[in-house]
């Protein structure tokens, strides 16, 4: 992969819900050198996981060449299941340590996909923390499902 500063990107992403489960929204910042990207979607009936899954793979999809990408997310469901615990799931054919079918397994297959094109270092940044951008992300998150009415 080509180490030029062009190919960088830097992503942001949040998701909830209120209730867990209930209406629930995602968001996106994507900044590209000095350009800025704000994306954001919502579902009626969803969890805090889902959303927090649809707001990386929707940044990641959006990336239209291979790119080097720093994602911070505030979710330690996303970063722990895509850095410490899919490499098991795969292995043992989408089935956790107890055996059971993976929660929201399309969305994980769906991140893996959406993710390997890209060298992607995954950050977890504490929420709610005073952090601009994900705190702006949450903000979007939360536009997004108010949305919904």
């Amino acid at each position: 992969m080509a180490s030029d500063a062009t190919q960088f990107v830097e992503i942001w992403t949040d998701g909830g819900c209120k209730p867990n489960p209930g209406p629930g929204g995602w968001a996106a910042i994507l900044k590209f050198g000095e350009a800025e990207r704000e994306l954001s979607g919502a579902d009626p009936a969803t969890t805090n996981n889902r959303m927090e899954l649809m707001a990386a793979i929707s940044a990641l999809e959006a990336l239209k060449r291979p790119c080097r990408v720093i994602l911070h997310t505030d979710s330690e469901y996303v970063r722990n299941g895509i850095s410490r615990w899919i490499n098991g799931w795969v292995r043992n054919n989408w089935r956790n340590a107890a055996k059971d079918p993976v929660a929201n397994m399309e969305l994980w297959q769906r991140l893996l996909a959406a993710a390997k094109p890209h060298e992607v270092e995954w950050r977890w940044v504490r929420g709610h923390a005073g952090n601009p951008m994900n705190e702006r992300a949450d903000q979007l998150a939360t536009e997004a499902r108010r949305s919904l009415g």
